[in-house]
């Protein structure tokens, strides 16, 4: 049998999360202003999830003010928060995106939007009546424009790796980066759906490899990240692997127990992950491309 994942290495550090079961409100009021270099998570989309009431997008809204008020508190002034949502579906089937509806929020709290990023997977809903959706949004904001950003640690490989200058003084040298391209705004990167190496019972998991990314360009080493929205603690995962510090919390207990149960298999070096980078499995290749 093929092996589909190898082992993450062990980490050490046993002090590196604090996760709570509470309201991310109540549980971000105790935290320290300007405390986390990182602030990544996703939402309730407000579809009625088992996890989530199902209430009016302007209901729905004032709740994700009042979140995000308190993150921008807590936003170091090199931080980043990055808010990735996909769609609500309104009465009738009409599809309101909610980086746009969520986007004068944060505009309101003077934040500045470096990116928006698009991640696209391959696999969800088929709809009948609209073209199934494949792609989320992830809107990356900072304070100022002295932000933290890491280019070199989430470079992949260059689409041309020989590639040289046919003319002028550069002719014969090489034409790119030889430590790899930028990974651009659109991502390409599988959801966790149930053959997926990383699924729990969450039925919405943040896949590691999509935080992994965000944690490693936009903080450094022993830096705080916090996901107000933990679910299963994927963003957690991404942040302790790499050497940073975790603050996550939940409305669902079970969600909390299982982040800390793959924390524990993290720290034990028995936590499977998708490896970053690692190719999206192509049938039209031997052995899917990989």
């Amino acid at each position: 049998m093929p092996r589909r994942q190898a082992l993450a290495p062990p980490v050490r550090r046993d002090d590196m999360a604090d996760m709570a079961a509470e309201d991310n409100v109540a549980y971000m009021r105790r935290l320290p202003a300007e405390s986390m270099k990182l602030i990544v998570t996703s939402p309730p989309y407000n579809i009625g999830k088992r996890y989530e009431r199902r209430t009016s997008l302007d209901r729905y809204l004032s709740g994700q003010t009042g979140a995000i008020a308190e993150c921008v508190r807590l936003l170091h002034p090199r931080g980043s928060i990055c808010w990735q949502v996909g769609n609500h579906i309104a009465p009738g089937g009409e599809v309101v995106p909610l980086d746009i509806v969520l986007y004068p929020v944060f505009k309101g709290h003077g934040l500045l939007l470096r990116n928006r990023i698009v991640w696209h997977f391959g696999h969800g809903l088929h709809c009948a009546r609209r073209f199934s959706g494949r792609h989320e949004t992830i809107l990356w904001f900072t304070k100022g424009d002295d932000y933290t950003f890491n280019l070199d640690p989430v470079r992949v490989p260059q689409k041309y790796p020989g590639k040289k200058h046919f003319k002028g003084p550069n002719a014969g040298t090489p034409s790119c980066n030889p430590r790899g391209a930028n990974p651009a705004d659109v991502w390409v990167i599988p959801n966790v759906k149930s053959n997926h190496v990383e699924k729990t019972e969450h039925p919405c998991q943040f896949p590691v490899e999509l935080v992994e990314r965000l944690v490693l360009a936009l903080t450094d080493e022993g830096d705080s990240v916090l996901d107000p929205y933990m679910g299963v603690g994927s963003a957690v995962v991404a942040a302790v692997k790499h050497g940073r510090r975790a603050f996550g919390c939940d409305v669902v207990g079970r969600y909390v127990d299982i982040a800390r149960e793959r924390l524990r298999a993290l720290l034990a070096g028995t936590l499977l992950t998708r490896p970053m980078g690692k190719p999206v499995y192509d049938p039209g290749l031997p052995k899917g491309g990989h």
